[in-house]
């Protein structure tokens, strides 16, 4: 068996980032930049008011001033203004190049074409100047940026549509396991309900991502081979849950080894989540998850996230990682690392009940797994210990 951090390390050396592809904008939101992009214009492309109000050239000793027009937004008049005059402007509209200033119509006493100004001015009030945001040819975005609303708004201002970005992960996930059925059937005698594939797609779409596809194999031999050659066909990330152990039934292991799949390594020394697999064949990715639904689930966020964020070019990051006190003191049994169902409350963390593999009533309560090294025997009161939060 090999270490929790040897493990993350082999994982991180053997993923890396997809090509990219081309999108649209807004079909880009949440995907990673794969280039630099260099603004095509500048922003504002011209001096822009900021207020509704009146554009002016403000002079010493002029009490008031005459409306000779008006400019609206998207208008591309420019009237010349003389000394004393004003043009009626809205936001967004070009101030005219012989004003230096725009006046709130807050501030502003208007009699027919007549307007006074009722507070103090100074000269480049209100008017957003030309590339005040961003000059043409300078960085817009980085590359490796992630796309959030705001970034695609900002590009959409510039005027571009479509980017190059990432390309999200193909995902299959493939349950194993002849006593598992469908919900909503009648169990019978010696049958459970499967939950890892509704568990593991909740947690594909809590991380966006999206692009996935489910098959259920019987535990046959040849009809495991075939679903994973199957899936592996199409998909950049195949992901098992159960037939990874030693047991007459067992034939995940068996089957990747017949197909070429490289083993990267097999077993781990955590609880839960011991018979762990990860394997790579050309650039894809396998993960062969313990069939237990806790244990599938701490193996999903403690590793296949972090390289399912490395595959879409987000990087080797998983969950928030913290250090906080416990909340009480803990003992550790056997020699193995330790992932715990915790709840982080009032700056502390407190493990919770029903630590085994099989359990998630107290997973749902969960926000966060306490992580105790293999080599950690006890923690006491308010020691600080590693948080993975959800």
């Amino acid at each position: 068996m090999i270490t929790v951090e040897t493990a993350l390390e082999i994982l991180k050396a053997a993923t890396s980032s997809l090509s990219s592809e081309r999108k649209t904008l807004v079909a880009s939101k949440g995907r990673v930049l794969a280039e630099s992009i260099l603004s095509p214009i500048d922003m504002p492309s011209f001096n822009q008011s900021a207020m509704d109000g009146y554009a002016l050239y403000a002079d010493e000793g002029i009490e008031s001033y005459r409306v000779i027009s008006e400019v609206a937004a998207g208008s591309g008049e420019e009237p010349a203004l003389k000394r004393g005059e004003a043009v009626r402007i809205f936001t967004g509209a070009m101030v005219p190049a012989t004003a230096n200033v725009v006046v709130q119509q807050e501030w502003v006493e208007r009699a027919d074409k007549e307007i006074r100004i009722t507070r103090e001015i100074e000269a480049g009030q209100h008017i957003r100047l030309q590339g005040e945001q961003i000059k043409k040819g300078e960085l817009a975005i980085e590359a490796g940026s992630i796309l959030n609303p705001a970034a695609i708004g900002f590009l959409a201002g510039l005027g571009i549509t479509e980017v190059h970005v990432i390309k999200a992960p193909k995902i299959s996930l493939i349950t194993t396991g002849n006593e598992l059925i469908e919900p909503g059937n009648a169990l019978k005698r010696g049958q459970i309900y499967e939950s890892n594939s509704a568990m593991l797609c909740a947690a594909f779409e809590a991380y966006h991502f999206k692009n996935y596809t489910l098959a259920k194999v019987e535990d046959d031999y040849n009809l495991t081979k075939k679903a994973i050659e199957a899936e592996l066909e199409k998909s950049d990330f195949v992901i098992l849950t159960g037939g990874i152990s030693v047991g007459d039934y067992d034939f995940v292991g068996k089957a990747l080894h017949e197909i070429g799949v490289q083993e990267l390594f097999y077993k781990i020394n955590q609880k839960p989540g011991k018979p762990l697999y990860f394997g790579k064949l050309g650039n894809k990715i396998v993960a062969a998850l313990p069939g237990n639904p806790a244990a599938a689930l701490t193996c999903f966020y403690r590793y296949v996230l972090p390289a399912l964020n490395r595959m879409k070019g987000k990087g080797f990051v998983g969950l928030e990682e913290l250090e906080l006190p416990i909340r009480e003191a803990y003992i550790k049994k056997g020699d193995r690392a330790e992932f715990l169902k915790a709840e982080i409350k009032d700056g502390l963390v407190m493990p919770l009940g029903s630590q085994s593999s099989a359990m998630l009533n107290t997973y749902s309560q969960a926000n966060a797994l306490l992580y105790i090294p293999a080599e950690k025997s006890q923690v006491s009161k308010e020691e600080r210990v590693k948080v993975l939060k959800f």
